[in-house]
């Protein structure tokens, strides 16, 4: 069953992994929205994180887990960013994805059934 996560970014310029090559690259309200769609869509954000990997092999393929059918949207609101995320992908997923994608700078503000 798909859940809608209703996320912020309080400080989209500081919503930004610890790798400048998983994480975001936009800075307004619709790429940070498209950017995660992404991620939740494909295996590309999830391929590049696990090849960094000290064992690649070694890393739990159900982390890796797409939603074809997910959506994002965003909308600037004064100085931050809200998000809401519809997939059928876990929550621990989607987490995992937004800490790659945005480090700690995201809050996750409420889930709810889509």
């Amino acid at each position: 069953m798909a859940q809608r996560y209703h996320l912020t970014l309080p400080d989209p310029a500081a919503a930004r992994g610890s790798d400048a090559g998983l994480s975001f690259r936009s800075n307004g309200a619709d790429g940070f929205a498209a950017e995660l769609q992404d991620a939740l869509r494909s295996t590309a954000l999830f391929e590049r994180w696990r090849n960094q990997q000290d064992d690649p092999d070694g890393v739990d393929e159900a982390m890796g887990a797409t939603d074809p059918s997910a959506t994002v949207t965003g909308e600037q609101r004064d100085l931050k960013i809200d998000l809401i995320a519809t997939t059928t992908l876990s929550g621990n997923i989607l987490k995992h994805r937004l800490r790659m994608l945005a480090g700690s700078a995201w809050q996750l503000k409420d889930v709810s059934a889509a």
